[in-house]
Order: C-alpha cells, then structure tokens, then sequence
C-alpha cells in the first residue's frame, strides 16, 4: 500500500546518479492510496468504504434473519426465496458499484516535470540591476465552447492549464477532469471516469432502502391479518421490521436525495462543483446539449482511458546539483484573487514548483480534442496554444 509517504530506502536513487526501476504508483505525488501494486487508487480517506458498506450490509442482515426469514412462512415457498434472492443479489450490486466507484481512476490528469514555456519575460529591472529578469505565466488562458468563452486556470500544484471542467481537488491532490466533487462516502474524487458507477451507485442504494421498507411493511401487514390484530400491535410483535422502517426512512432522504440532485445534474449536464460555483441558472451553461444528449454523455458513451499507468516502469534519476536556471521564474506572476483559490490548493508558490514526476503531459491536444465534441473552435485566447501543455523550458534558460 502506497500512499503520500516517502518512498522506502529500497526504493531509493543509489548515488552516483544511477538509476533504478521502479513502479509510477510508488512515485505518485498525489495523496492516493494504492492496493494490489497499483491496481485499484483509493482517496486518503478510503477508510470511510468500509462505513458505507457497513451501513449497507448490516440493515440486509437484519432484514434476512428476522424479517426475510418469517415471510418464507407467509408466502408460497419459491415466492419467499424469491423476495430474499433478488435483496441479497440488490446487495451485491450496490456494494460492487461502490468499490468500483472508490477504487478506480476518477480521471487524474498527469502533472508535469515543469511548468509550460513562458510568453514573456518581465523587462521592468533596470539595466546593469543584478537581479535576473522573471518569466511569467498567466494565470488564466481562454478557450470557446460552443461559442462561448471559457477561461482554463494554470494550476501551480500539477504545472499544467486545466481542461474545461477540471478542477483540483486538495484532499487527493490531484487535478479531475470534470471534476464533480471529493464524496466522503465513497472516499474518492468524483470525476469523468467513475461518474457514472457512483450515481448508480447512489440510485441502486436508495432502491434498496425502499425495497427493505417495503418488505417490513409487508410483513407487518401479514401479521396484522393472521393474528386479527392492529398494525401497530403487529409492528410491536415484530422489533426488527421497526428499527429497519426508521433506519431505511432515513437513508432515502438522504441517498433519494442524492439520486434527485444528481438526475437534474445530468439533465442539464452540469456538475456539483459547477452548480454551487457558477450558478448556470442565471447564466448561460456551455456545454447543455438538450436532455437526451446529456443523459446519452452520461450512460451511452464509452468511457475514456485512465491518462495515467499506475503500473508503468519509470526510472527515477538522481538529481544533477549545479542546473540553476539563467532566469529565475515566477510561479504566481499575478496576485491571487479569492477565485484563484480552488479546493483549498493553499500551498505555497515555490512548493509548488518543486513538485516534481516523471513523464508529461501536452494539454493543448487535450484541450483541442474536449472543444471539438463541444464545437469548440480550438481558439486559444490570451496565448498561443503551445503555452497550453507542460512543455519544456527553452535551453536558454537552463544551464
């Protein structure tokens, strides 16, 4: 298991400036967890998967011992079997969407080694001034999405321009395209490649609340009219069926809830992280399609490769003393407005320059590609389109 930590002394660069072969997960910056050598990433707070499916078994597990079990008496023999087969097999299912919603890629872009080429380079020092010019970066750049205007943000942590909808999370440390929200439930980023399995995640549970609700009342009724009785003697003759009405009443306020909020979300296809920061019911949202085509994005489209080999081999190289670049660079050119502060991502400028993976990642293709299934018309405003990956600084400004 692999998480934030340090790599192990095995894991070490040997010196000398050797190299020595090892996995992408064990170098990973972000604050993922990783099982079965990097097959399945999990959210530092990957823990609370455990609570979830606590809250989902234990409720079966009453139902199947003390309520489940008596309606085999009160139903034709294949029908009782019936009625528990189809919740433990709803179990199941719901429990599966969970893991497969917590433990699998979310859509983590990679970070760069370095940050893209700067445009310009600040000439205000004075001539014969011993400090070196700064190169700067601005903070936003702007790309048309169906012929609208949609600024990208330069992200300090990853060095890169986020795509349209990406967003940096700062519990898992990693920019998420289309990033919906960091669910505590299921602990894992909510993003474009695990969307999908956590709403039906969220809708097969609140199916479940109301089938064990459902069933309680069933039973409940059956007693009132073997036994001649009312139905609240009947439910005082049944403890179990009491304790699972309140507790599933409860639940699908809360995942009902959910299944709601997030039906309207796909509809008008936006995020949860968009609806609360933008507001799109008072502006114009860009990438509403119609109804059909929202749902279809969400359910009937292939679901787009993980961007990262958790299992790759990378080398890890000793690092070269003596590289100081002829121009120092400035990581925040700009003084940051409240906007510029997203997901809690406080880290200071110069950590953040320091952050350091290997491999890269050109976002101008990615950025090309997302537009054009908008009808983007690949424009880049407020800088050419190279500034838009993490391409490498020019050699005349390292040594």
């Amino acid at each position: 298991m692999y998480g934030v930590h340090p790599p192990k002394k095995s894991d070490e660069v040997v010196a000398g400036g050797k190299t020595e072969v090892i996995r992408t997960y064990q170098t990973w910056k972000g604050s993922n967890i990783f099982f079965l050598g990097g097959r399945f990433i999990f959210g530092p707070d990957f823990k609370s998967v455990f609570l979830s499916m606590f809250l989902i078994i234990a409720p079966v597990a009453v139902f199947c011992a003390f309520v489940g079990r008596k309606l085999l008496d009160h139903f034709p023999h294949h029908l009782g079997i019936l009625i528990m087969a189809i919740l433990i097999a709803f179990t199941i299912y719901s429990v599966s969407l969970l893991v497969i919603t917590s433990g699998r890629d979310p859509g983590i872009i990679p970070r760069n080694t370095h940050p893209p080429e700067p445009e310009t380079m600040d000439q205000s020092l004075e001539i014969g001034s011993s400090q070196t010019p700064q190169l700067r970066l601005p903070r936003f750049k702007e790309v048309i999405v169906n012929g609208m205007t949609v600024k990208v943000k330069y992200c300090d942590t990853c060095m890169l321009y986020r795509p349209p909808r990406c967003s940096h999370c700062s519990i898992c440390d990693n920019c998420v395209q289309r990033f919906d929200h960091h669910c505590p439930w299921v602990g894992q980023c909510i993003g474009l490649r695990n969307y999908r399995f956590f709403f039906m995640f969220v809708s097969s549970a609140t199916l479940l609340c109301v089938y064990v609700f459902s069933f309680c009342w069933v039973y409940a009724i059956k007693i009132m009219k073997s036994e001649d009785v009312s139905i609240w003697k009947a439910l005082i003759k049944t403890p179990a069926s009491i304790v699972l009405i309140i507790y599933t009443f409860i639940c699908v306020w809360f995942v009902g809830g959910l299944t709601v909020f997030h039906l309207y979300l796909i509809s008008t296809n936006q995020s949860t992280y968009e609806n609360f920061r933008y507001r799109y019911d008072r502006t114009e949202n860009p990438y509403n399609r119609g109804v059909f085509e929202n749902f279809k994005e969400v359910f009937w489209t292939s679901i787009p490769p993980s961007k990262n080999d958790f299992r790759a081999v990378v080398e890890r190289e000793a690092e070269m003393l003596g590289r100081t670049p002829r121009g120092s660079f400035v990581n925040s050119n700009v003084e940051k407005t409240p906007s510029d502060v997203e997901m809690g991502n406080n880290r200071k400028p110069m950590e953040r320059f320091d952050r350091r993976r290997s491999g890269s990642w050109d976002l101008a293709s990615d950025i090309g590609s997302f537009g054009s299934g908008y009808g983007e018309s690949n424009r880049i405003m407020g800088g050419s389109s190279g500034s838009l990956g993490g391409g490498a600084l020019t050699s005349q400004n390292r040594q």
